[in-house]
């Protein structure tokens, strides 16, 4: 006999159910990928050997979205010339002494330029010059510096508040690429500063606990309807069950009548 549970009815209950877990295993993995991934500020690439550099034209277009997560940390070539009269000083404390990054644009041929950190100079320190000769940099590329959901404050001239792409289009008359280049110590551009090292990405991780409780809730709302599939499936097979005795009990259950034609006694 066929299976009730594979009745056109069944066949498109079963259809959808398969959908129901396929989103909800979806769901489930996304935000469980989501509850332990970093923070999108934060960098996850390890640091590429500067032997490795490739040119930053090919990795970017000028004005084109850097993502952290794709391109922080790579070593990156870059031909151009030094603005030094654009140099820029960017407020930073470096083991609790204050201190500046100074940053100028490097200008390349096609007149785009990209921020390049030059170092670190002490508060009082000078900085030196820099040479406005056609120059081939290695570095590597790092994300804008957020501002960390901060009120900007007033900076003096020549200061800006933070390396940010945002801020500095409207200190330098170039179109910029996304992000900076920190060099190396040994660049003649780094030379009588201290060189701002690349960030090694984190060892640990925090748990996005909202994209948890995502997970759970996907995973209990997959769970429930593979139960409710199953309790229905166990009602549809109990309720043919109960029908096909009923059919098979229906014949025998009266005693037949006796026949109006029989005589009397004929049975003694």
């Amino acid at each position: 006999m066929r299976s009730p549970l594979l009745s056109p009815r069944w066949i498109g209950v079963h259809l959808g159910i398969l959908l129901v877990a396929a989103v909800c295993t979806a769901g489930t993995s996304w935000q469980f990928v989501r509850a332990f991934e970093p923070d999108r500020e934060v960098i996850t690439n390890p640091v590429e050997d500067l032997a490795d550099a490739v040119p930053l034209d090919g990795l970017l277009e000028p004005g084109e979205y850097m993502h952290p997560e794709t391109f922080a940390n790579t070593a990156v070539t870059v031909t151009g010339r030094y603005a030094p009269r654009d140099t820029l000083l960017v407020p930073r404390t470096e083991d609790g002494v204050p201190g500046h990054d100074v940053i100028l644009p490097l200008v390349t041929d096609d007149g785009a330029a990209v921020t390049v950190d030059r170092g670190w100079v002490p508060e009082d320190g000078a900085v030196p010059e820099v040479t406005a000769d056609e120059v081939t940099v290695s570095g590597w590329l790092l994300p804008p510096v957020s501002d960390g959901g901060f009120t900007p404050v007033a900076t003096r001239e020549g200061t800006v508040e933070r390396i940010a792409t945002s801020l500095l289009v409207n200190e330098w008359d170039h179109p910029l690429y996304e992000g900076y280049v920190i060099l190396p110590e040994g660049d003649p551009a780094a030379e009588g500063l201290t060189p701002v090292p690349p960030p090694e990405p984190p060892t640990g991780f925090t748990v996005n606990w909202r994209s948890l409780s995502y997970t759970v809730q996907w995973a209990m709302f997959g769970v429930s309807a593979l139960v409710f599939w199953v309790l229905l499936m166990r009602r549809e097979l109990a309720d043919a069950r109960r029908a096909r005795n009923a059919e098979g009990a229906a014949p025998g259950s009266e005693e037949a009548p006796e026949s109006e034609d029989q005589p009397a006694g004929a049975g003694s």
